[in-house]
């Protein structure tokens, strides 16, 4: 009896999504590997999660390989971290990759929500309501995920439970909301613009700044790409700001400081879906250590950064920027293991 109700649960979770599109398809089987009873778990992680997928994610996780070690490495400890625990999704959005790699990707910003009850990869429970923010891309094929990328902000995390690993945030610390307009879970088409070709537009020139004022020409103003009020939502560590100016005091100038020589842009996934453009690079950057970052004195070593990128544009300008960055990865190649 009890296997018959827990498949029944399971089903219930995935049923309706046949009538759905591949995105929500996706969303739903991912919502069940969360909310699944435990003897429900290996049929809903069997639905969704091809046999010899690949994910990597943020440091300490890091590799995993194949569905079992998946559903270990990630899946039970987060169930059993934060009980009751749910897939609170912000963005949920999907298409085309434009880069060499191709496939069809999904890609998320979300947060898993719920009472932090016991340790979860050794960061101590604070027994509290907790939102741990993530980012996530998923390739797809024949409906099981056969790699994916996660950035799960476990720095965040720290410092929710009164352990913050690094000095006060450059910006406000806010929990990452949903866009202004309330539509990223499964973005509408939009004809009437190219989001696309705005972000790649603004790639083009970003790499190339004043060192004195950490402007790069053509990102504002008659021309520009970012509007003047755009809302930027930055990690743990950094924290969220708005416009330009509050981009370059807030982040941007002690990034490059830190980082003169950074090289960005060595993406595995670019795509758009409606008014929305997701890119990640696992690593994105690489750079040299030249000045003091996140409060960790310069090392002068090469590193490298995990990024993702959610965009969301209207007409020819980006208006938000959600940032998922693996800090918790850069610190340890920095010298201080925060776990």
């Amino acid at each position: 009896m009890r296997q018959q109700i827990s498949e029944a649960h399971f089903y219930r979770a995935t049923k309706e999504s046949s009538q759905m599109d591949e995105r929500a398809e996706i969303r739903a089987k991912l919502i069940a590997l969360l909310t699944a009873p435990d003897d429900a778990l290996t049929m809903a992680a069997e639905a969704v999660i091809a046999k010899d997928a690949v994910w990597d994610i943020a440091h300490p996780v890091n590799r995993l390989e194949g569905r079992a070690a998946i559903v270990e490495g990630i899946v039970r400890p987060l169930r059993r971290a934060f009980q009751p625990l749910r897939r609170r999704d912000e963005i949920f959005m999907g298409g085309a990759n434009r880069r060499e790699q191709g496939g069809t990707w999904m890609a998320a910003v979300t947060h898993y929500v719920g009472i932090h009850s016991t340790p979860l990869f050794g960061i101590p429970a604070s027994g509290r309501l907790t939102y741990l923010r993530s980012g996530e891309f998923y390739r797809v094929e024949g409906g099981l995920i056969v790699e994916a990328k996660l950035i799960m902000d476990f720095p965040d995390l720290m410092r929710q439970g009164g352990y913050p690993p690094f000095p006060d945030d450059q910006g406000t610390e806010v929990l990452f909301p949903g866009p202004e307009t309330h539509d990223g879970v499964f973005p509408p088409a939009r004809h009437d613009m190219d989001a696309f070709a705005t972000v790649e537009r603004m790639f083009q020139g970003l790499h190339r700044f004043d060192p004195n004022t950490f402007d790069s020409q053509g990102q504002m103003g008659p021309g520009g790409t970012w509007s003047d009020d755009f809302m930027w939502y930055g990690p743990g560590g950094i924290g969220s700001t708005m416009g330009w100016p509050g981009f370059v005091d807030h982040h941007r100038a002690c990034f490059l400081r830190a980082f003169p020589d950074r090289i960005g842009g060595n993406h595995y996934c670019r795509f758009s879906d409606g008014a929305y453009v997701a890119v990640s690079g696992w690593p994105s950057m690489t750079m040299t250590h030249a000045d003091t970052y996140l409060g960790i004195p310069p090392t002068g070593k090469k590193l490298t950064l995990r990024v993702m990128d959610f965009y969301r544009c209207e007409g020819d300008r980006i208006m938000e920027n959600w940032v998922l960055l693996d800090y918790a990865d850069l610190a340890r190649q920095m010298g201080r293991d925060l776990f």
